[in-house]
């Protein structure tokens, strides 16, 4: 179960039903203290007993009759059979109108909030100098190709009236040398001059002080960060890694 466990909060099981027959196992203990609906109780115990160390963020009626939907950390959502004898991971999509993803929807939701709650002045900056349209947050590494080739586009990316709001993502984690050069940007006089020399692959003075570049890694892991650049938007939606600015403009409805 634990490896299972793995599999699910890493996003590595396909969104196919797992079928995890959870009756007969001898339940005895109560549900977790994880708040959960009524009428969810059989399935959190099942859930508690086949997956005791699971972190579960929230738990809620699925838009599936019968089901309830179990919120991870990173964004995997599980589904469950009011009865406990069933589960399936991945998204959940309404036929209705087209195809919708419930769960990504709900997802983006998430992140506004979470994203919404950042005070400017904890991140790196770039505004166009005229009017900003719209916005955008980045999850960024200096180190990393990509986010160095989205950089370069940022002068066009700012004509077109986007703003980019950086946030601290060092993809081998705290503590590496890329944390640290991340550090020493956001630690500089000008942090946006700082940023641009280390997007050019130069150094810079290495700067410490109080800064929230570990909070925004964690924040990344969150809301399921995997690899950088992650462009959200200013509703919460996740684009695909690099775009050139037109691109990236058009994804945001400006074009």
């Amino acid at each position: 179960m634990t490896r299972f466990f793995e599999y699910l909060t890493r996003g590595w099981l396909p969104a196919a039903l797992v079928c995890l027959s959870m009756a007969g196992l001898g339940l005895s203990q109560p549900a977790s203290a994880q708040q959960a609906p009524e009428g969810s109780e059989k399935l959190m115990q099942a859930l508690r007993a086949a997956l005791p160390d699971v972190p579960i963020e929230d738990v809620y009626a699925a838009d599936i009759p019968g089901f309830y939907a179990v919120d991870l950390p990173g964004g995997q959502t599980l589904y469950g059979s009011a009865d406990g004898r069933f589960m399936f991971a991945g998204d959940l999509y309404a036929l209705q109108g087209g195809l919708v993803n419930l769960a990504e929807n709900r997802r983006a939701k998430k992140r506004k909030a979470l994203l919404d709650e950042l005070a400017p002045e904890d991140m790196v900056v770039f505004s166009p100098s005229g009017e900003t349209r719209t916005y955008v947050h980045v999850f960024t590494d200096v180190d990393c190709g990509y986010c160095r080739k989205l950089h370069q586009e940022m002068a066009d990316i700012n004509a077109l009236g986007i703003e980019v709001r950086y946030l601290a993502y060092p993809r081998a984690g705290i503590g590496t040398p890329s944390h640290d050069k991340l550090v020493s940007a956001w630690c500089a006089d000008n942090p946006n001059q700082a940023m641009t020399a280390l997007k050019n692959g130069l150094t810079i003075p290495p700067a410490m002080c109080d800064n929230p570049t570990a909070s925004q890694y964690e924040l990344g892991q969150q809301v399921g960060v995997t690899g950088t650049p992650a462009i959200i938007t200013a509703d919460g939606r996740v684009l695909p890694g690099y775009m050139p600015a037109a691109r990236l403009a058009g994804a945001l409805g400006l074009q």
